[in-house]
């Protein structure tokens, strides 16, 4: 059996008796930090990716990341030994231009503040890319790239002082990269958003937008979303009441997810990929009080995390904390110091 998504409050990691591929669908996969890093793919991807597609899953890659068209990601995909054709890549680009084609008329000209990918989507819905406010068009949509500059978002300004509607594709503050973390749109939509005082409509994931391309797009019956990020791969498949594994191969740490708010929590949590084909224990409430996974209890005490017992896996440990991390962050309204449970098990 396996827990399914509700947006009711969760508070401890889901189980499933069976391997994440049998019980769901489709895996709508984010990219950067969960598949590749840059130009490198992270360790156990591919073969974790081929193994989900021979058990039977479909693949979907849905990023936040608008910079390149999904021909190009696929083809990055394929040369890391992920096969992925133009179809199974949706970006938030993809999103945010189906935003703008509800807001004006076929064949209107929009203003675009970044890359290739969002040119691309746009010219999909029939819209036409412009670089400047004097080719007069009727929107502004912004999306990351790392080619957008001070001169760019100088036109993005004015453009949204004039009064055009301003759809950002997402307002993630960073992006990993193979050097490390770097600063992502939403650093760039918050310059815009400085110089103008006007807020845009954001199309990416966490919100509804980008979940509702997804499901256009990939036809997902039992969709599982896995991502590395809580504030909009965990959040956004909260938002859309679907499942959700969480892999640390990105950006959140084992201490960020025990502080995690009720959006913020994913059903599965995994070290990496392989998360996706075996089954995950539940954790289970102690008769004596604390939380039981795999051999590990965790209890929550005058504001410390307790870790007892001898497990076998250090992630059944992770989950039995976070149900004691979560209960009590609910019950208090604030978080259960958990540094020494963390340290325990070597996070």
């Amino acid at each position: 059996m396996t827990e399914t998504a509700t947006t009711e409050r969760r508070t401890a990691p889901g189980g499933s008796a069976l391997p994440l591929t049998e019980a769901y669908d489709t895996a709508l996969l984010d990219l950067d930090g969960v598949v590749y890093a840059g130009p490198n793919a992270i360790d156990h991807a591919a073969d974790s990716l081929a193994a989900a597609r021979t058990a039977g899953m479909r693949l979907a890659y849905v990023t936040n990341n608008a910079s390149r068209p999904p021909r190009v990601v696929a083809t990055h995909l394929t040369e890391l030994g992920v096969p992925a054709e133009p179809a199974d890549v949706i970006n938030s680009a993809q999103a945010a231009a189906r935003v703008v084609a509800e807001k004006v008329p076929a064949g209107s000209k929009v203003l675009v503040v970044g890359g290739l990918g969002l040119e691309e989507a746009l010219a999909e819905r029939g819209l036409v890319a412009v670089r400047t406010l004097a080719e007069e068009p009727l929107a502004v949509v912004q999306g990351f790239d790392p080619s957008v500059g001070w001169a760019h978002l100088a036109e993005a300004s004015y453009a949204v002082q004039s009064g055009l509607p301003w759809v950002a594709s997402n307002t993630d503050l960073t992006v990993p990269t193979a050097g490390g973390i770097a600063p992502g749109n939403g650093t760039l939509v918050a310059a815009v958003r400085a110089a103008t005082g006007v807020e845009p409509e954001v199309a990416g994931k966490p919100l509804p937008p980008m979940h509702r391309e997804t499901v256009l797009r990939t036809g997902a019956q039992r969709p599982l979303v896995v991502g590395d990020r809580l504030d909009t791969d965990i959040e956004g498949a909260f938002n859309g009441g679907v499942d959700s594994l969480l892999v640390f191969t990105g950006v959140t740490t084992a201490a960020q997810l025990l502080t995690a708010r009720v959006e913020h929590r994913p059903t599965y949590l995994a070290e990496d990929l392989r998360g996706l084909l075996v089954a995950h224990p539940s954790v289970t409430e102690q008769p004596g009080g604390g939380f039981g996974c795999g051999g590990w209890v965790a209890v929550a005490q005058d504001g410390v995390l307790r870790l007892d017992g001898a497990g076998a896996d250090r992630w059944d440990g992770l989950r039995a904390l976070c149900a004691a991390a979560w209960t009590a962050l609910d019950a208090d309204g604030a978080p259960a110091d958990g540094r020494k449970a963390l340290a325990e098990l070597g996070f």
